[in-house]
């Protein structure tokens, strides 16, 4: 029970009248571009090359002292809501989602300037007592307080060591 041959001289079907008519894009020579074909090797090449390219965790000795990033990065954070600074200062230590956080909150910041009419001023302020905590190799949780003439406030920091250097991965002003 042999199935019968297939001729060679086989052609492909007519199209139809009433479909539209293909459409081709060729290159300048006249033939057809051809898609990459991508082998199992080539996805899974992909697949360890994103993680071995992802952000990859550092420990906690191989990084420098977390303290004067805390202060700093508590410094500048206040001043880019107060819109003294610009965002993009902090942008290398911070995570994507603390960088649009950011941006959230310093629009909304200049919007009630804008509304109120008051001009962009430095804030005078100080900073407190930093409380450093290590909650897991690699972690950095600080309590920062920010003392200024009006009030007093809190800054939470958490950062996170990343490619061989801290990245702010939380920041909430309270």
């Amino acid at each position: 029970m042999n199935a019968p041959a297939a001729s060679a001289t086989a052609t492909a079907p007519a199209p139809r009248a009433d479909a539209p008519a293909p459409t081709r894009v060729e290159d300048a020579a006249g033939a057809l571009p051809r898609a990459p074909r991508q082998s199992a090797r080539s996805v899974a090449g992909r697949i360890a090359q994103e993680e071995f390219f992802d952000y990859q965790p550092t420990s906690t000795a191989e990084l420098p002292d977390p303290r004067p990033l805390v202060e700093n990065l508590t410094r500048f954070v206040v001043e880019i809501l107060a819109g003294a600074r610009e965002l993009e200062q902090i942008a290398r230590w911070v995570t994507d989602d603390v960088y649009r956080t950011l941006l959230k909150r310093q629009a909304i910041s200049a919007r009630a300037r804008a509304a109120r009419g008051r001009p962009v001023i430095r804030p005078a302020f100080a900073i407190g007592s930093v409380i450093l905590c290590e909650p897991r190799d690699g972690i950095i949780e600080a309590v920062v307080v920010v003392n200024s003439r009006a009030r007093s406030r809190a800054v939470a920091i958490r950062l996170e060591g990343l490619d061989r250097r801290w990245r702010a991965s939380a920041i909430h002003v309270l």
